[in-house]
């Protein structure tokens, strides 16, 4: 699954989270979320949606089955995955106090991976207004994540 974090700013963006699955299947999930640079929300939304890409904003959960839940997790918090921008802390900040297993945000454009009590909080990076470019891939099954430094074109 594709979640793209924020400040998506042109459709040529959510253009590009339309793609093939493994092995040239059907089309890879892909979800988002908008972020503090995203003015025209309602057409990029609109435009998402007709593409197959889901809208999640301001906040998107995961639940992942077969996951070992977090000890003293809320009620499914250690089996999710919680996703927004980063510009307000506040669902990173309840996210955590659930126990939620991974949080994953934007905003910062720098790469993060640290935990925070029980939850791992993740930021990929960015593909823009970044001094290096990175994505992230994250296998929940392994409890890895994979930092990718992408070249400037």
């Amino acid at each position: 699954m594709l979640l793209h974090l924020g400040d998506v700013g042109a459709v040529e963006v959510i253009d590009a989270l339309v793609t093939a699955g493994p092995n040239g299947s059907s089309q890879m999930p892909a979800r988002l979320v908008f972020g503090n640079t995203d003015w025209d929300r309602l057409s990029l939304e609109r435009y998402a949606r007709e593409l197959g890409v889901a809208v999640d904003d301001p906040v998107g959960r995961l639940a992942f089955p077969g996951v070992v839940p977090v000890p003293g997790a809320e009620a499914g918090g250690g089996t999710q995955l919680v996703y927004c921008h980063g510009d307000d802390p506040e669902p990173i900040r309840q996210a955590i106090a659930q126990k939620v297993r991974y949080v994953c945000h934007g905003h910062t454009h720098c790469f993060t991976d640290a935990m925070q009590g029980e939850t791992r909080v993740i930021n990929p990076g960015a593909l823009f207004r970044a001094r290096e470019y990175t994505v992230a891939v994250l296998d929940t099954q392994a409890d890895r994540l994979e930092r990718i430094a992408l070249q400037d074109d």
